[in-house]
């Protein structure tokens, strides 16, 4: 069905005349008889009888007038959910349990006004700067591994996350009791981070992270989420995980699991939000103003950081 006759009808039917149709329209009273005309054909039914005094809907007219305002408020929802400026903030975070997600909600709580739409696009910084690029999202969180000169034209980035390291052990581990725990400490034990996808900038920091302190990184095994995860380390006097400070897991109180800080150096895993610089949200410079007063730098504290990072990515 033709959106532009339906319009077209509804403002004819609300004006009474054509004409006035036509002037609230910006069209002709030709093209408003020629657009009711195709309408009637198309229904195959008479919607208005002319009249001394306009135009007077006819028993079907008035029948259809009640769902053709839905098809119209339909069509200006369908619009909204998509075109930049009218739909929500749509906003990519690979994982509704780590920082960028608390971040995201810390901006819900503090903007509540604003429409937020948080995505899972599960893709690496290269396949999620492509989607801002496109338009498909208006912002992503990722570790920025390249200067600035070698993304692409219209994609601008701002470092706003440093997110300290902890490690996640059962109540059996020899490191359970630690209030602390340095990286040459770590490289005594195992690490367990299986199914971590090789290529991504996540692997590229950790690959960094064990080189530099003499780390032992198991990606082995399948997947079977983090609550498997979580489990197995529980029952493991061996097994223990990386996991960062501001990751949200839930576990059974019986599995008595230890989140312990590492420090002396604290490894620091970089995140930066990803846009484009002609986005035209109204909301996108509110996001970036929150997250850049949010971001907390750590001034006297001894941190590591990949090579890459130094390089990659301002810290505006």
């Amino acid at each position: 069905m033709d959106l532009d006759a339906v319009r077209t009808f509804v403002a004819a039917a609300d004006a009474g005349q054509f004409q006035d149709a036509a002037a609230a329209l910006s069209i002709t009273q030709q093209a408003v008889s020629k657009r009711i005309a195709a309408l009637e054909k198309d229904l195959e039914v008479r919607l208005f009888t002319r009249t001394a005094r306009g135009a007077r809907l006819t028993i079907d007219g008035q029948a259809f007038l009640p769902h053709a305002r839905e098809l119209l408020r339909v069509e200006a929802r369908a619009d909204a959910s998509v075109r930049p400026g009218r739909r929500a903030l749509r906003v990519d975070v690979h994982s509704r349990r780590t920082a960028p997600a608390v971040l995201l909600q810390d901006f819900h709580r503090a903007h509540p006004r604003i429409e937020l739409d948080v995505v899972t696009l599960d893709a690496d910084v290269q396949a999620a700067t492509a989607a801002v690029e496109a338009g498909t999202i208006d912002a992503t969180f990722h570790a920025v591994t390249v200067p600035a000169h070698q993304l692409p034209g219209a994609i601008r980035t701002a470092r706003v996350i440093d997110e300290h390291h902890e490690i996640l052990v059962g109540p059996r581990h020899a490191l359970a009791n630690a209030r602390a725990v340095t990286p040459a400490q770590l490289a005594e034990h195992r690490i367990w981070m299986p199914g971590m996808a090789p290529g991504t900038e996540w692997a590229a920091y950790y690959d960094e992270l064990a080189v530099a302190f003499g780390l032992t990184i198991d990606r082995v095994g399948p997947v079977f989420g983090n609550e498997v995860l979580l489990a197995e380390i529980a029952d493991s006097a061996e097994l223990a995980t990386l996991a960062g400070e501001r990751t949200r897991y839930l576990w059974p109180d019986s599995y008595d699991l230890r989140r312990i800080p590492v420090r002396d150096p604290a490894p620091i895993y970089p995140m930066s939000l990803i846009w484009r610089d002609d986005n035209p949200h109204p909301a996108l410079s509110e996001l970036r103003d929150h997250l850049s007063s949010r971001r907390v730098g750590t001034p006297d504290e001894k941190v590591w950081m990949p090579k890459w990072a130094q390089h990659a990515d301002p810290t505006s």
